[in-house]
């Protein structure tokens, strides 16, 4: 990467990532892939009964399906300008149902340069099709300083 890459991203800078429509069977397909066969993710009648006093109205997606598509949008923005993605960190702030579409987003909060390295700060989240906040956090990024 040249550096001419880390100074034309400038903080306040936004980038989104791709929708993801959620479905039951994309649902279904994260438990088989993760082995967290936990009932709220597959049973709506567990949902209703043991999970009654929750105000989920049904099965929910995984928790981290959303911190797997926020990680696509970060690395799908990042390699191509030559940086590196080093940590993530969000929370779950709704749940997200079969129907919903989300989409991930970014933004450039702060830039940093040390001796060694160029560094990003991005605020990130996920919002569902009627703009609803589903999860927020932070990242980080290294661009490498060339050798």
């Amino acid at each position: 990467m040249t550096m001419g890459e880390f100074d034309k991203i400038n903080a306040g800078d936004t980038f989104t990532g791709a929708p993801f429509a959620v479905t039951r069977d994309t649902i279904r397909d994260f438990a088989e892939g993760s082995l967290d066969f936990n009932p709220l993710h597959l049973d709506d009648n567990y949902m209703q009964g043991q999970f009654g006093k929750t105000k989920f109205k049904g099965v929910i997606m995984h928790g981290m399906s959303n911190f797997g598509l926020l990680s696509r949008m970060m690395t799908d923005w990042l390699g191509p300008r030559g940086g590196v993605y080093r940590r993530m960190e969000t929370r779950w702030v709704a749940p997200t149902y079969p129907g919903d579409t989300i989409t991930p987003s970014g933004r450039i909060k702060q830039k940093n340069v040390t001796g060694k390295s160029h560094w990003m700060l991005f605020e990130v989240e996920m919002r569902n099709q009627k703009g609803e906040l589903i999860a927020s956090g932070e990242a980080m990024a290294e661009f490498p300083a060339a050798a």
